[in-house]
């Protein structure tokens, strides 16, 4: 699986001009599942996401988790995650999951974050949404599991 995960103030996504989810201080993050991805990845990746330490302390120093924070995580399927650019100038995404299992692996994933204690809110798989957000710090860091 592969995530953007980006620190915001806070975050919403919409569909059709509506809210469908959004958090305050938290996390928010693009996950793309891949064609060989399966449920030991999502549980690897959500476990190492809630525990990365990218919060200020007291100290300013980047030690704290979402966990430690009382933080939220806004969820939101992004299937070009799975880009390759490799050649010519349109990207392919033939690795990225089928869309049945990409969807369900998108779904696990989020139960799989609030089985790590945090409060989830999610995108809309397949959807034309609008994510805004709010990046704190900047602080933008991208995973693969």
């Amino acid at each position: 699986m592969r995530a953007l995960i980006q620190r915001v103030s806070e975050a919403a996504v919409r569909v059709d001009g509506e809210v469908i989810g959004e958090i305050g201080e938290g996390l928010l993050i693009l996950i793309c599942a891949m064609e060989d991805d399966s449920e030991a990845n999502a549980d690897q990746l959500a476990a190492k996401i809630a525990k990365l330490r990218i919060f200020k302390d007291e100290n300013d120093k980047m030690n704290r988790s979402v966990k430690d924070i009382g933080g939220a995580a806004l969820v939101v399927s992004q299937f070009t995650l799975a880009a390759d650019t490799s050649r010519g100038n349109r990207p392919g995404f033939s690795t990225a999951a089928n869309p049945d299992e990409g969807n369900r692996l998108y779904e696990y994933f989020a139960d799989q974050m609030r089985a790590q204690g945090l409060e989830v809110a999610q995108g809309q798989f397949g959807a034309d949404m609008k994510v805004s957000l709010v990046n704190d710090g900047p602080v933008t860091i991208w995973m693969e599991i």
